[in-house]
């Protein structure tokens, strides 16, 4: 004779959807900021490529000066230094003996100033090699 107060489970207790939910907070809380850090890397990855599209305009300035001295921008054929770019992650790009400096817009800003992209060209054995240095984007840990 078969039980008749037995009945069928079916489906998920209250406590096991508690710590389903709980687990899947836990994972966005972890998610989030890194896809946030993510994001901005991949916005100034466009002050990093303004930067290097002057690398050769420079290079070329470097083997006619035989030196960085007066590779400036908007002299010996490297684009004049500009502002803020409509709809553009770039604050200003400029040129000073070669050196590049790029700055990123408000929107990237980690800290309290904006982070900065700079390129120096070395020079040596009639080469040139590029040098990044330190601007605040290694620090933001944007670049």
């Amino acid at each position: 004779m078969k039980n008749m107060n037995v009945t069928n489970q079916k489906g998920f207790t209250l406590i096991e959807l508690m710590i389903v939910i709980a687990i899947i907070g836990i994972l966005a809380s972890i998610a989030l900021p890194a896809y946030q850090t993510y994001m901005k890397k991949a916005k100034f990855s466009e002050v990093v490529l303004a930067g290097s599209g002057l690398k050769t305009p420079i290079e070329i300035c470097i083997g006619d000066k035989n030196g960085v001295a007066g590779c400036d921008g908007g002299s010996n054929g490297i684009p004049a230094d500009i502002g803020a770019l409509a709809n553009s992650k770039i604050k200003s790009l400029k040129v000073k003996n070669g050196k590049i400096t790029v700055v990123g817009i408000d929107e990237l800003k980690v800290g309290n100033a904006n982070p900065t992209y700079i390129l120096e060209p070395i020079l040596a054995n009639g080469k040139v090699t590029w040098k990044d240095e330190d601007g605040t984007c290694v620090a933001d840990g944007l670049c």
